[in-house]
Order: structure tokens, then C-alpha cells, then sequence
């Protein structure tokens, strides 16, 4: 069974908005890495959109930094999935998810594979909600943002972690990653 591994960025406030946070090379390095131990990436439209329009390469208009190019290129090839009610068609390699969210992931997780790779806020809560993930990595940042949106807001029930590694970068951001107790 392939494991679906969730990654987010978050100030130690608890904000996770995308704009807060540190970016530097060696968190997109281990963005990087993340995104390799995987077969395929899962994300909710709001995430889909704001990936497709930073990291396309064919569309992009904004000159990144060089450092994130392997970043650039490693998305712009993943196969995505996307789960979404409004969307009509996706493309950018990837394919909608409808219907029965439990179900459609966990057939995703039943084929052969390294594993699956979920970012975001929205939907990693539903997945929380259903105990589909199989590993968390939080990568803090010594920022306090003084405003939202937070994680796991609304979560219905404690979800008990392990920590099982932790890494830190020359920024000051540490990444934990933890599985749940079972």
C-alpha cells in the first residue's frame, strides 16, 4: 500500500498562509525531496490553482530565483490528482478525484507504488477527518504571523502523533515528522 504523506508549512503562531513563510533553498531542497518519495501529489482546487500558477512552467510569466528550479521542474512533472466539487477539467498532469473521497483515496493508496503526497489545509483536514494520512511533516518557522489561517481548524477528534524525525535548517525552520499513534 503506498503512504500518503502530508507536508505544510506553518509560523510558530500556527499560521499556514503560503506568503509567511521562509523561502529559501534548503526548504524547497527538502520540498524537493518530499515530492520525489512520491508517485503522484493530491491536492484540493484552492491548492491546485495556486500551485498551477506559480510552478507551470509552460505559463509561468515570473522569473523565480535559480535555486528553485528543481523545485519547479520536480511539480511541473508529478502526476496530480485533484478532488474538487466546482472544477470541470484540470490539466497540468493531472486528473479530478469526485464522488466518495474515502474511497477514491483509498483506492490511490492500494496501487502499487512510494507513496502519495498531499499539501494544503482544506482537504488534509478531511483526510485527517477519515485517518487516511500516514505521515505529517511540519515545517516551523520562527515567524509569528499574528493571523491565520490555521490547521486543522474544526478537526473532530484528537489525532495522537509520533515524532519520528526532525530536521533543522539554516533559517531556523525545523521540520517534524510524525506518524499516528495507532
Amino acid at each position: 500500500m503506498r503512504p500518503l504523506r502530508y507536508s505544510i508549512n506553518v509560523t510558530l503562531d500556527g499560521c499556514c498562509d503560503h506568503r509567511v513563510g521562509i523561502a529559501d533553498e534548503d526548504l524547497h531542497r527538502n520540498a524537493v525531496e518530499n515530492l520525489v518519495q512520491a508517485d503522484a501529489l493530491l491536492f484540493g482546487r484552492v491548492t491546485y490553482e495556486m500551485m498551477e500558477a506559480a510552478w507551470r512552467l509552460s505559463t509561468r510569466t515570473v522569473t523565480m530565483p535559480d535555486w528553485t528550479e528543481p523545485f519547479a521542474r520536480t511539480i511541473d512533472a508529478a502526476k496530480k490528482y485533484v478532488v474538487s466539487s466546482t472544477l470541470e477539467r484540470v490539466d497540468w498532469n493531472a486528473e479530478l478525484l469526485r464522488g466518495d473521497l474515502e474511497k477514491a483515496v483509498q483506492q490511490l493508496k492500494q496501487e502499487s507504488g512510494k507513496g502519495l503526497f498531499v499539501g494544503g489545509v482544506k482537504l488534509p483536514l478531511a483526510l485527517a477527518e477519515l485517518g487516511l494520512i500516514d505521515e505529517y511533516e511540519f515545517v516551523v518557522h520562527p515567524r509569528l504571523a499574528g493571523h491565520g489561517p490555521t490547521l486543522f481548524a474544526g478537526l473532530s477528534k484528537y489525532v495522537d502523533l509520533k515524532l519520528v524525525s526532525r530536521r533543522e535548517f539554516g533559517s531556523g525552520a525545523v521540520a517534524l515528522r510524525y506518524v499516528p499513534k495507532r
